[in-house]
């Protein structure tokens, strides 16, 4: 039987909670025997989540999982991968399309087909100030709506004045939210989206090589993933992608590392060896979290952090992406070059070691590659207020090192 761990730890959803039964609790389901944590991937196999988090067990108190050994990654129908020398993940929303604008319009529409309205305070809207600034301080679209709402109350329905007061009732408007708006992202990605400079390009050198698994990561849900990738990055594509994810089939979503240790275990590379493209503070801590190395390739942003600061191993121009043409910058033989033990990340230029620096915005909204920061781990949450994430994440300080 596979069980849903969010019913044995109800803080799972949000990332706060360690997912895991107390060893002397007792099941539900009879017997006494404590449910295992399992999580579905997008090849329908059942996996445990202990056998891909190294912080699990140690957070569950449970013995340790065996890991596989050897072999190579499971080669996906029309995949040449054989033996990896590394991997190269791929996020989707604001890394292979710019969706971040398409996102905060779908959500709008969705907020006014249900008149929503928070009683004392009107109508809900998102602006592009303010989905910026939730884009970099929250995973997933449920867990953005219920960040909102918990911080500036809960809505209701067509304009009225009865607000979900349970959580099984806020959960109902949540899921009805974002239902409504899958289908309103959908049709926007239908008529306006396109892929960002360099990303197919990267993609398709991937796959021509045998010696790189290639995957995608997304926290989005299915069904606005699926539109987008078969949109976008089409099926001959996708089927020949190693590791393809979204945000449904893992228990918990970004900035918790979960998927993306769940990517390192099924193309089997240690996790210096898999280098993550995101766009997002969120994906960044996400990667971080599972130890890997993390190219940044930022959105025209009104709230850009600094990435450098927080551990990226390079910046991209937010104009030029990964670059196409004459502004190519990451190819895949400067990424990984050949009989190289570890991945390159000086890609010449200002995009080198010594010149990527950090991102800045500066006159004009142009983006400016000054000398790197001092590191200061930190970041905006939605309300403005700076918060240092070692004060949430026990583990933050001893990923980071």
């Amino acid at each position: 039987v596979t069980y849903d761990p969010d019913q044995y730890d109800p803080d799972a959803n949000s990332g706060r909670g360690s997912g895991f039964v107390p060893s002397g609790a007792v099941s539900s389901h009879g017997g006494g025997v404590r449910p295992s944590r399992v999580t579905r991937g997008a090849d329908g196999v059942v996996y445990d989540p202990d056998q891909y988090d190294a912080d699990a067990n140690q957070r569950s108190g449970g013995d340790v999982v065996p890991r596989p050994s050897g072999g190579s990654a499971r080669q996906t129908e029309g995949s040449n991968t054989v033996d990896p020398r590394f991997a190269l993940l791929f996020d989707c929303d604001g890394v292979i399309v710019e969706t971040e604008e398409l996102h905060r319009k779908a959500y709008n529409a969705s907020f006014k087909h249900f008149g929503l309205t928070i009683p004392a305070s009107g109508k809900v809207e998102w602006s592009v100030e303010y989905y910026d600034v939730l884009a970099n301080t929250v995973g997933g679209g449920k867990p953005k709506m219920r960040y909102h709402f918990d911080n500036n109350g809960w809505p209701a329905f067509f304009g009225g004045s009865q607000v979900p007061a349970s959580e099984e009732q806020k959960s109902k408007m949540v899921d009805a939210l974002q239902d409504q708006k899958t289908e309103f992202y959908k049709e926007i990605v239908e008529s306006t989206a396109t892929a960002r400079p360099g990303v197919l390009r990267l993609i398709d050198e991937a796959i021509a090589a045998p010696d790189i698994a290639v995957g995608i990561c997304s926290a989005a849900t299915k069904a606005g993933f699926l539109k987008v990738v078969n949109s976008i990055v089409g099926p001959e594509r996708l089927a020949r992608l190693d590791v393809i994810m979204a945000g449904d089939d893992v228990t918990r979503k970004k900035p918790d590392p979960l998927i993306y240790n769940l990517a390192r275990e099924k193309v089997n590379l240690p996790s210096s060896k898999c280098v993550v493209i995101e766009d997002s503070l969120v994906g960044l801590r996400a990667a971080m979290g599972a130890d890997m190395p993390c190219v940044i390739t930022p959105c025209p942003s009104s709230d850009v952090p600094d990435f450098k600061a927080h551990g990226a191993k390079a910046v991209m121009d937010v104009n030029v992406g990964l670059g196409d043409g004459s502004t190519e910058v990451v190819t895949l033989a400067k990424l990984f070059p050949p009989g190289a033990e570890a991945p390159n990340f000086d890609f010449g230029g200002r995009y080198g070691s010594s010149g990527a620096g950090s991102y800045s915005s500066s006159g004009g909204g142009q983006p400016s590659y000054g000398a790197a920061a001092p590191v200061t781990r930190v970041t905006r949450g939605a309300d403005g207020v700076v918060y240092d994430p070692d004060q949430f994440d026990a583990d933050a300080n001893r990923r980071s090192r």
